[in-house]
C-alpha cells in the first residue's frame, strides 16, 4: 500500500516521504495512529502544494538574506561605550549587544546565535565580524567600539 508519512518514522522515512508498506502494517499501526496517510490523488496533490510552498518561501528567505548581506558589507556599525584609563572596556561587547544595536540603529534583524564572535570584544577599536545569514550566504560587518 502506497502512504504519505505524516511525521518521521526511524527505520521507515522522513515526514512527508512517499512510502510502500503492507497492507496489514498500513491498517493496523500507520494509518489507525496517524503516522501516514493513504497517498491516493488528493493527499497527492496537497503534499505538492505543501511542497511548492516551502520552496516558494525558502526562495524568498535566501532573496532577503542577499539583501541584507549587501546592506551589512556596506555598513559600519557604531557602538558607544564607557572605558577605563587604559582603553579597557567596562564589561563586553557580546553578540546580544550587536544584533540589538542592529535592530535599534538600522533596523535590520539579526539572530545572535548568527553572529560569528569568537570572544567578547573588551577593548576599543574596530572589528570585522562575520554573520551567517542564511546556509551558503555570510557577510561581513565593521563593528566600531568608541567611548
Amino acid at each position: 500500500m502506497k502512504l504519505i508519512l505524516t511525521q518521521d518514522v526511524k527505520g521507515l522515512g522522513k515526514k512527508d516521504q512517499i512510502i510502500e508498506a503492507s497492507d496489514g502494517y498500513a491498517r493496523n499501526y500507520l494509518l489507525p495512529k496517524k503516522i501516514a496517510i493513504q497517498a491516493d490523488n488528493e493527499n497527492m496533490n496537497k503534499l505538492e502544494g505543501r511542497k511548492a510552498s516551502a520552496e516558494h518561501k525558502k526562495s524568498l528567505e535566501i532573496e532577503n538574506a542577499k539583501q541584507i548581506a549587501e546592506k551589512l558589507s556596506k555598513m559600519t556599525l557604531k557602538i558607544k561605550v564607557k572605558t577605563g584609563d587604559n582603553g579597557k572596556l567596562f564589561g563586553s561587547i557580546t553578540s546580544k549587544e550587536i544584533a540589538s544595536e542592529l535592530k535599534n540603529s538600522y533596523n535590520i534583524e539579526v539572530d545572535k546565535k548568527k553572529i560569528n564572535l569568537k570572544e567578547p570584544i573588551k577593548e576599543i577599536g574596530i572589528f570585522n565580524i562575520e554573520i551567517k545569514l542564511y546556509e551558503g550566504i555570510t557577510s561581513k560587518l565593521k563593528v566600531e567600539i568608541d567611548n
